[in-house]
């Protein structure tokens, strides 16, 4: 459904860009008084203008009506159970947590001091130069 949807948006969206390129502007009606007139059109002797602007409202609402619709199913998408999408991993039992892991052995005394490399001179002593 959301793929038909999508699909219908970006087919209005095109046909809508066409519509709109293919109207005429504003400055094309002076070119009418001097003899370019379109009654010889496929539209009549009106023009096309109440055809275009029409289809212009139609696609728009359209794409209106086509992006409230998948803005409504986006926001239902979001109120489903969130376990309903794990396929295979929702079914996993939950790990085991194991209690029998022996403690760390526990230090009697001071730790011992690591004992000084040959080539290394102790700890607190002035080097022989």
């Amino acid at each position: 459904m959301e793929s038909m949807l999508s699909i219908a948006q970006v087919l209005i969206a095109i046909a809508m860009i066409a519509i709109i390129l293919v109207q005429r502007g504003p400055g094309a009606a002076a070119g009418s008084g001097f003899g370019a007139g379109a009654s010889g059109t496929v539209f009549g002797a009106r023009g096309s203008g109440s055809f275009l602007t029409r289809s212009t409202a139609v696609l728009a609402t359209g794409f209106f009506v086509v992006s409230m619709v998948m803005a409504v199913m986006a926001g239902q998408a979001l109120k489903r159970d969130p376990t309903a999408d794990l396929g295979v991993m929702g079914a996993a039992a939950p790990a085991i947590e194991s209690t029998d892991v022996p403690a760390a052995p526990a230090i009697e005394g001071d730790v011992p001091a690591m004992p000084a490399a040959e080539d290394e001179t102790p700890a607190g002593e002035e080097p022989d130069a």
